[in-house]
């Protein structure tokens, strides 16, 4: 009878069950969180052990370029939901209100970046596709009637000009100049350097650097007849007049 009495008192042990399904209990917890809730786990288990969060970065899909946009696009927002209603939105009080999460989302672009460049991403256009929209959300970025405030914009497009020369400059090795002009990178950049109001030369001149000089299987004679030539496309694009007085091309080829 104590025997019967012992086994029975085993199987109803919740020890014992919590020993036979450990795998498909942890399966059914994940299954009742939500992506926030999910990340929020994973990540408080990465810092406590580095050795999973590395494990973590080398088996996760790489993030796609509308993925990546699609987060800073939530922070963006967040920017936006942080203004106060009505009053003047450059003033040093809208700046403390929305100081957080205009950090956040200056890091966060800060925390992408580098894994859209060379040597981390192998393909030119998809640094382009990256860095185009990219650029575009610091266009967005507020403008404070205080000029200290400013550096968070200042900085973001030094970063992001710094970054546009790096991938020019990496398709100039690969023969890829061709594939610049003929995907109208020449004219897009030159528009984000309007829109910036001059803070994006350095990668224009990166631009007229790699793409027009040549390349590295140019000529010298060549290079310089087309410095000293105020009509060239590179110089063109170097004092920011690229596109202003194309002719209209008429008739046969």
């Amino acid at each position: 009878m104590s025997a019967r009495k012992r086994k029975a008192d085993d199987e109803l042990d919740p020890r014992s069950l919590d020993e036979d399904m450990p795998a498909a209990r942890t399966a059914r917890l994940l299954e009742t969180l939500d992506a926030d809730s999910l990340r929020n786990v994973l990540q408080t288990i990465c810092e406590r052990h580095p050795e999973i969060g590395q494990e973590v970065v080398t088996s996760a899909p790489r993030p796609s370029v509308a993925s990546t946009i699609g987060v800073l696009e939530q922070y963006q927002e967040r920017l936006r939901q942080a203004f106060p209603f009505g009053g003047n939105t450059g003033s040093d009080y809208a700046y403390n209100r929305v100081r957080i999460q205009l950090t956040q989302l200056i890091d966060a672009i800060s925390d992408f970046v580098p894994h859209y460049l060379p040597p981390h991403e192998t393909q030119v256009t998809t640094s382009l596709d990256f860095l185009d929209s990219v650029t575009n959300i610091v266009h967005q970025l507020p403008d404070w009637e205080s000029s200290s405030h400013n550096h968070h914009k200042d900085n973001a497009y030094d970063e992001i000009s710094r970054a546009w020369a790096r991938v020019i400059s990496e398709a100039s090795k690969r023969g890829g100049g061709i594939q610049l002009h003929n995907g109208g990178w020449d004219q897009k950049l030159q528009k984000h350097n309007a829109m910036s109001g001059g803070q994006m030369q350095a990668a224009v001149n990166a631009l007229g650097s790699n793409l027009y000089c040549g390349g590295a299987n140019g000529s010298s004679n060549s290079n310089m007849n087309s410095n000293n030539d105020p009509n060239s496309i590179r110089n063109q694009l170097f004092s920011g007049t690229y596109g202003t007085n194309l002719p209209v091309r008429v008739g046969p080829w």
